[in-house]
């Protein structure tokens, strides 16, 4: 969990609202219902970015021409082609498509199962993040049951990349500076977005320690990949979709990402299932948040694979594998040099994520199925409440946390 920073102690939250997150280009509902997305097989030869990072066809040849057998296959389903994304990840183009006509959405989807062009074709499913995106003030510290400077002693998650999907990271902040490895925005041209998730889930994980201000990250020494896949409007819960956060996940497995975090839920949908199988055959730790609405958590929490996290204290889920970390009034970054509480299970999810990095740091050649072991393992007699000194035990093989200095039998760590 978080703990604030040692040193100078706590900065108190500025007592006022958080900024506005900053306006984003996303469609309309109405929109969106008229729309669908549409894979085409990607070549073998072009398994790879078409741009310097992946995606959009820019100018090659082969991109071109994919384009055009796209734009004559929508032409004979009454389709516009709007937006495309090549995902090398999973082996096709992903192709933006809106009706022309009012041909219902159905009637078009099954036309296109039947087209021998078509891989599959899907509706655009809606995602929203499971926090609220309303900060508490004053700060009122969180429980502290797993002791981070102990933890910090052994290991900071140093140099592991961790993808944050989510609305936009305020990289500017006093405790996020340097903490970012890159940011790509996959919503919309808004240069910087700093929104109010993306920010706290960020702190969650990352934010730096002994800089005499905020809060201490579970994870200060990794390197996050901040992909904007989602968006904000005023008091309204982040928002994304199947194409933004296809997009995102797609780019963090072609660059290097060691754990995914996705602290959202919605329905299931094909296209990110196919990412999150092709991320899991990887070997990269995906943390999904539960949603506590549904019965199984929901989609991506019950993904086969994906470590399903739900805020300790909550109505348990009946998901035999959910694990459970602090999200009660957690104190995190907020945009603009401010610090909040916060409370979801979007932030138990990045507990997760944080903790994992310190496993991963301790075993970088073990496989997301052996850090899911040690979870599991120091879980195993709580009730699913994960005991983060009990998991760093077993990476780490010594004594972690509670134990006396004539015992202990630690072994130093570079943070």
């Amino acid at each position: 969990m978080l703990a604030f920073s040692d040193g100078a102690g706590a900065q108190e939250a500025n007592p006022v609202p958080a900024a506005e997150a900053a306006p984003a280009v996303a469609p309309p509902p109405a929109a969106t219902q008229r729309q669908l997305l549409v894979m085409l097989r990607l070549p073998p030869d072009h398994f790879h970015a078409d741009g310097a990072y992946g995606g959009g066809y820019n100018d090659d040849s082969g991109g071109a021409a994919r384009r055009r057998l796209a734009q004559a296959l929508a032409a004979s389903h009454h389709l516009r082609v709007r937006d495309n994304w090549s995902m090398p990840a999973i082996g096709v183009d992903c192709f933006l498509m809106e009706e022309t006509d009012d041909t219902p959405l159905e009637r078009v989807l099954d036309a296109l199962a039947h087209d021998a062009r078509v891989v599959w074709a899907q509706s655009i499913e809606d995602f929203q993040a499971l926090g609220s995106a309303d900060p508490l003030y004053p700060i009122q510290p969180a429980a502290r049951d797993w002791h981070l400077a102990d933890l910090h002693r052994i290991s900071t998650g140093r140099n592991v990349h961790i993808a944050v999907i989510d609305s936009g990271v305020d990289a500017s902040h006093p405790d996020l500076a340097g903490q970012l490895v890159l940011r790509r925005n996959f919503v919309d041209d808004v240069p910087d977005a700093a929104e109010t998730h993306g920010t706290a889930v960020a702190g969650v994980i990352g934010a730096q320690t002994g800089n005499g201000v905020g809060i201490a990250g579970v994870a200060p020494g990794a390197r996050i990949m901040a992909l904007r896949a989602c968006w904000e409007q005023a008091r309204q819960p982040a928002r994304c979709n199947s194409f933004t956060l296809g997009k995102a996940i797609n780019f963090a497995l072609e660059n290097g990402a060691r754990i995914i975090n996705l602290s959202l839920g919605g329905p299931p949908d094909r296209l990110l299932q196919s990412l999150l199988d092709a991320a899991l055959a990887r070997g990269v730790i995906v943390v999904g948040a539960a949603d506590p609405q549904r019965a199984d958590g929901g989609f991506p929490a019950a993904h086969p694979g994906v470590i399903a996290v739900g805020r300790g204290g909550e109505r348990r889920l009946p998901l035999s594998t959910m694990l459970y970390a602090p999200g009660t009034d957690i104190p995190s970054c907020m945009p603009g040099t401010r610090w909040g509480v916060v409370s979801g299970s979007s932030y138990a999810a990045a507990h997760v994520a944080g903790l994992s990095a310190l496993l991963a740091q301790l075993q970088p050649r073990a496989n997301a199925q052996s850090l899911r072991r040690m979870l599991d393992a120091a879980a195993a007699s709580s009730a699913g409440n994960i005991d983060a000194c009990a998991a760093l035990r077993r990476a780490f093989d010594a004594c972690v946390c509670q134990c006396s200095q004539s015992s202990a039998t630690t072994r130093a760590v570079s943070p």
